[in-house]
């Protein structure tokens, strides 16, 4: 594995479109060794999460000062928390870790950042349910992938 591919898996684990779905595929095809694989991809898209998170409340302190933003985000905040909030009383960090782990398109690290921050759960909840469901999303795509890429290779004839 070359210092470009290491730098396209890092990329696609914080993209939030492919996370973790397609960084361990790339890295288990271009060579890298399975436990490799999955820690680095689990630490790059946890530090995304945690970045998207920083960015989210920076963002948010600065265009709280317009009042357009503020409007719009109050009434967009009051709808998705009357909608949504009863289900996070009663699943709270779980659900978000469940919600995370899922390795499906528009599941994933990012957007159960997103959506915590939205809802407005505490950063010592978002963290562990974030890292949890991360972890368990690796093992689902690095088994997945591993015995994909293994089953492939015994019906293809190496040439």
């Amino acid at each position: 594995m070359t210092l470009s591919d290491l730098l396209i898996t890092g990329l696609l684990s914080i993209a939030p479109i492919s996370e973790l779905r397609g960084a361990i595929p790339f890295a288990l095809a271009k060579g890298m060794p399975v436990i490799w694989a999955y820690f680095f991809c689990v630490v790059m898209n946890f530090m995304a999460s945690v970045l998207v998170l920083i960015f989210l409340n920076t963002f948010h302190k600065v265009f709280c000062n317009f009042k357009l933003y503020r409007r719009f985000f109050d009434s967009f905040i009051e709808k998705a928390r009357k909608k949504v909030g009863p289900n996070i009383d009663k699943y709270g960090t779980w659900g978000l870790a469940v919600f995370v782990a899922v390795p499906l398109p528009v599941t994933g690290a990012i957007t159960g950042t997103l959506g915590a921050w939205v809802l407005g759960m505490k950063k010592r909840q978002i963290f562990p349910a974030i890292l949890a469901g991360v972890a368990i999303a690796g093992i689902i795509v690095s088994v997945i992938a591993y015995y994909g890429i293994e089953a492939f290779a015994f019906f293809t004839k190496q040439v």
